[in-house]
């Protein structure tokens, strides 16, 4: 039986007449009639007798009707669904993000999200780039977020916007007072910074080989939020990016280094799936949130236009 046929088979059943069944559903007559005679004729049996000018259930059709009812039922239920998923109201995102952006860009991105598609579950992680990567690949997620734009061939990538390497001290360092840090300046202090082989500390490095330095932090980190307790902790000048919200911290001052790095801020995605309109609608909602933070020069993190 088709789903327009039982939808036919269960109007009649609940009206009791053709008629009934024919306004309910907002057709003719003659063409629900036929609809009956074709699903009759299908099944092999009759559903209905008239008896007396009334059209009377068979007792095939009244052992039918509870099964068919709950098939019906059903059926709304996955149009209904249906329905919500098109219109971002109903299903679940999975975002991976790293560190810097999931304390900065990717809250107020949740919440434009949210209040557009309250019914749609988030599922959030916060982890490496790297393991982003291999989220992704696995269908573990659908959009990640991080600094990191080294290509990959199952990885879609693109950039949102970028931020800078940052000086991180405590306020009462003597670095503090002036505006931006030279590399010159911190050849005495103990540098708390990013392993080499990481994509930010390829990049200090080569810039820092660029002025005809080198560089070897003291303490290396894998997250750049790590240096917060460190730097607090009067261990050394941290030089991490600057999405963070460094300055929200109490006792701390970030200053920008010289000469400028750039630092990539990147939507991943799988090459090999589609993306679902929910992840399509929480990508659109990540691109505004960095729009907004690029425009806002007065925030506590440092993003700049892609």
């Amino acid at each position: 039986m088709k789903a327009r046929q039982l939808e036919v088979f269960r109007a009649i059943m609940r009206c009791g007449t053709l008629s009934g069944a024919a306004r309910a559903l907002n057709v003719s007559q003659p063409a629900l009639s036929q609809i009956l005679l074709h699903t009759e004729d299908d099944l092999g049996f009759s559903l209905f007798r008239r008896v007396k000018g009334r059209l009377v259930p068979t007792a095939e059709a009244q052992e039918l009707f509870p099964e068919a009812d709950r098939v019906f039922e059903e059926l709304e239920d996955l149009r209904r669904l249906a329905r919500e998923l098109r219109h971002g109201q109903a299903g679940v995102v999975r975002l991976a993000a790293s560190a810097p952006p999931a304390l900065s860009i990717v809250p107020q991105a949740l919440k434009s999200f949210r209040n557009a598609h309250p019914g749609v579950r988030i599922l959030s992680y916060v982890v490496p780039s790297e393991v982003i990567v291999t989220m992704l690949d696995r269908s573990q997620v659908g959009i990640g977020i991080a600094m990191n734009d080294h290509p990959t061939p199952t990885i879609d990538t693109e950039v949102i916007g970028r931020t800078e390497i940052v000086c991180v001290m405590p306020a009462e360092h003597p670095l503090a007072g002036r505006g931006a840090i030279a590399f010159a300046d911190l050849g005495t202090e103990t540098i708390i910074s990013y392993r080499g082989d990481s994509r930010p500390g390829l990049l200090l490095a080569r810039t820092v080989a660029s002025v005809g330095g080198e560089l070897k932090p003291d303490i290396e980190i894998d997250v750049s939020v790590i240096a917060l307790s460190f730097v607090k902790q009067g261990l050394g000048i941290a030089l991490v990016d600057g999405l963070l919200p460094w300055e929200s911290f109490p006792g701390l001052v970030v200053r920008p280094l010289h000469p400028p790095i750039s630092l990539p801020l990147c939507l991943l995605t799988s090459t090999r799936r589609p993306l679902s309109r929910n992840h399509e609608f929480l990508r659109d909602a990540l691109r505004g949130a960095a729009a907004e933070e690029a425009r806002d020069p007065t925030g506590p993190s440092r993003l700049l236009p892609a």
